[in-house]
């Protein structure tokens, strides 16, 4: 199974298109950091199979069982007044384990000064988008893959401009329970525009990110390795600010190796005790940290923490995400046992 997994992420990276993943696309907001506990573990994981509804969200095949009941809700700061969260819930229909799984997330940008175009104050604006999901997964019978999707409708509001959109996601996982190893592959934000906000029909942010997890057989660690973007290779670019200038006053911008731009590719977390009432999670995402470092100056950028506690019904998540000396985030959850 390993080969296999192995070859699929070749075949992916093979795939190759030029420039970066930021700026070309509507609905940014479909990837955004999902829940305290995928952004403590560096920001995505594909690959968790428990009771963490809000897992289903970036892979549906991983619904399951044990999210029967169970509601999560999140919410965090963005940067200025920029506030999003989400919300999720699973139900189990029948003893075949139907199990059906509901989500939303939203992101508010604010209030803004409208201003005419010469500057004169007019009214305030808004901005606000909202993507409501559905998603069921499937045990192909007598194996241990599962397959599932999520269907999506996406709805946007900017000043005056609205727009519609449909999207789906398709999930892949494989369960080795043998050694507690999980191989999961996601397709996210397949869809188009119902709606544009004008004449344009503009592509939505595709995502497919595959990764790997293990509980280790003596150590109460679940490891992750995430790769993300493998939707296009070339995922770096060249960051003015790091160009040099040569003694005859030659600027010489940034080059990016073929392996730096790998590794940006690349998310590690890892959480400790988690089959427990009390979790710590670490993770580390190297394109963000890579993206948002400063020449000859430490800011950890990239690093993400985060704790878990249970207490009876009720599960409580935090997150802290290093982004700029200027910009960090944080996150906070709330599942409920509903059973």
């Amino acid at each position: 199974m390993l080969r296999k997994f192995i070859c699929l992420f070749v075949l992916l990276l093979c795939s190759a298109v030029n420039g970066q993943i930021g700026g070309k696309y509507v609905y940014q907001f479909l990837n955004l950091v999902q829940s305290p506990r995928q952004a403590a573990l560096g920001g995505k994981t594909v690959t968790n199979v428990d009771y963490d509804v809000n897992q289903a969200i970036y892979n549906p095949a991983t619904i399951n069982g044990k999210m029967h009941n169970q509601l999560g809700v999140s919410y965090g700061n963005f940067y200025g007044e920029i506030s999003y969260g989400t919300a999720a819930y699973a139900y189990t229909w029948d003893q075949h384990l139907q199990t059906f799984h509901a989500g939303v997330s939203y992101i508010n940008y604010g209030t803004f000064e409208g201003r005419d175009e010469v500057g004169n104050l007019t009214s305030d604006f808004t901005g606000s988008e909202t993507a409501v999901s559905l998603g069921y997964a499937y045990n192909l019978p007598w194996t241990d893959f599962y397959v599932g999707a999520n269907v999506k409708l996406i709805s946007s509001t900017l000043e005056t401009y609205n727009s519609w959109g449909a999207a789906t996601d398709l999930g892949l996982l494989y369960i080795d329970e043998d050694n507690d190893i999980n191989y999961g592959l996601s397709i996210r934000n397949l869809g188009f525009q119902i709606k544009p906000y004008a004449d344009t029909n503009e592509r939505l942010p595709l995502s497919i990110d595959a990764g790997v997890s293990q509980l280790m057989e003596n150590v109460p660690i679940r490891w992750h390795i995430t790769l993300e973007n493998l939707q296009q290779w070339n995922i770096a670019f060249s960051n003015p600010n790091r160009a040099e200038t040569t003694l005859e006053g030659e600027t010489i911008e940034e080059k990016v190796s073929f392996f730096n731009n790998a590794l940006r590719h690349l998310i590690l977390g890892a959480e400790l005790f988690p089959e427990k009432g009390f979790n710590i999670r670490l993770g580390y995402n190297f394109r963000r940290g890579e993206e948002l470092r400063i020449v000859d100056q430490r800011n950890f950028s990239g690093l993400s923490l985060g704790v878990g506690l249970r207490v009876g019904r009720i599960r409580f998540d935090y997150s802290y995400s290093r982004y700029t000396l200027a910009a960090n985030t944080s996150l906070f959850g709330l599942m409920i046992n509903l059973q």
